[in-house]
């Protein structure tokens, strides 16, 4: 439909001759596959260590959203997008300077350009019809040619491809019991990561790019995918290889464990080696040491997705520690089994002199209650630190999916004893 009002309306000639081909619909920009900056610029953004930025006319400005490369983002309408363009800087004030000169060296301004309500209507009541949507949603069912000669097989359920590199069985109801086990305090937990308030869940959950050098991009490497077959994140979001690895791998997480670097990197402890989140992750699984996350307030703010919960669950995250949650966040949290805590008021890791190589524990789990209050202890150089902190489940049901290790067990249990 946008293709064929932009044409009926005269303007695809002009936008494609300044740059703004149209390549997508949808959450094209808003997820990041804007596709590649041009290899000059990336260059000196990375070797002059470059603050530079977007202006675009969707719905998410989160830091390096747009491309990882680019820190920020500004919100605007679609002409303004054109207008910041032809001026080519945001450091400009379109009511009072120019956008550029015309061929007579005469400055052109905004409000020289920008069209008046009667002429946006007479555009729109010329290019959009009623028999223009009927004919492009006729047949939206049917699909082109190579959705119509997609191999589907014959059974009611899907089958599960090993070689698949974009949908993979998640190993959320491995191992699944007809009762859930008894929930156990957290012992001998290790933080991987430690982040400050207004920690987004763009900066938890991948979004966007896969990096090649990133751990999801070796991942696809080993696997026989080739770098221009990589696609986003959120494209492969079936696949929770690639999804676990992307778990807090955005280029700007400020990890206070990641050795004064940004991005995806921490400190494993006690070897104190720098090395990515996800490889510690690993290296803490195969040591049987269960993860805490250390976060100031508003840890979880932003939209609301579900690897931001996901993710960190199959890192062998078991609780978060944070001074206060995004209210959909903390629920989500719950939601995968994850244990949302917050800190007494006044209270944060820094003042309880942490600096995350503590070997943590965390017990009351057992008579968990809405609300309630359970001890924490930090264990570092043979010394060992308690302090309290308030479980963030707040509701009955919300003890019961965790319990259950999170509502995906719950509700199969749910299900298998109704059929039972």
């Amino acid at each position: 439909m946008v293709t064929s009002y932009l044409e009926r309306a005269g303007l695809t000639p002009y936008l494609d001759a300044l740059g703004f081909q149209l390549v997508g619909y949808g959450c094209t920009t808003c997820i990041g596959n804007s596709g590649p900056l041009p290899q000059p610029i990336a260059d000196a953004i990375q070797q002059h260590d470059l603050v530079v930025v977007a202006v675009l006319s969707g719905n998410r400005n989160f830091d390096g959203r747009i491309h990882p490369l680019v820190r920020g983002s500004y919100l605007a309408s679609p002409p303004l997008v054109v207008a910041f363009a032809l001026a080519g800087t945001v450091e400009i004030d379109l009511l009072t300077q120019p956008l550029g000169r015309d061929r007579q060296g005469r400055s052109v301004y905004l409000k020289d350009l920008w069209p008046s309500a009667a002429e946006v209507h007479a555009v729109v009541r010329q290019a959009v019809s009623p028999e223009l949507f009927t004919t492009r949603y006729r047949d939206v069912f049917t699909g082109d040619e190579m959705w119509q000669t997609l191999a589907v097989g014959a059974g009611e359920r899907y089958g599960w491809e090993d070689a698949s590199t974009y949908v993979r069985q998640a190993p959320f109801f491995a191992g699944l019991s007809p009762q859930p086990p008894p929930i156990l305090d957290i012992r001998g937990a290790r933080v991987l990561v430690w982040v400050g308030d207004s920690v987004t869940t763009d900066h938890i959950s991948p979004a966007g790019a896969i990096p090649s050098d990133s751990p999801a991009g070796r991942y696809l490497i080993e696997h026989g995918v080739k770098l221009a077959d990589f696609n986003t994140y959120g494209s492969r979001r079936g696949n929770h290889e690639v999804m676990m690895r992307g778990t807090f791998a955005n280029i700007r997480l400020r990890n206070r464990l990641g050795g004064g670097r940004e991005g995806g990197w921490t400190t494993h402890y006690p070897s104190q080696e720098l090395i990515t989140i996800y490889d510690a992750a690993l290296r803490y699984q195969q040591e049987g040491a269960p993860l805490v996350v250390l976060a100031g307030k508003e840890y979880g703010s932003g939209s609301s997705r579900d690897w931001a919960a996901k993710g960190p669950l199959l890192l062998g995250v078991r609780a978060v520690l944070a001074e206060s949650f995004e209210r959909i966040h903390r629920s989500n949290l719950v939601g995968m089994g994850i244990l949302p805590l917050q800190f007494a008021p006044g209270t944060t890791p820094a003042a309880l002199g942490l600096d995350g190589s503590e070997v943590l524990g965390i017990t009351g789990i057992a008579d968990l209650r809405p609300g309630q209050v359970l001890t924490v202890s930090a264990r570092r150089n043979g010394s060992t630190k308690t302090f309290q902190a308030t479980v963030r489940a707040d509701t009955p049901i919300e003890v019961e999916y965790y319990r259950h290790g999170g509502i995906l067990p719950y509700v199969a249990r749910k299900l298998a004893k109704a059929k039972g």
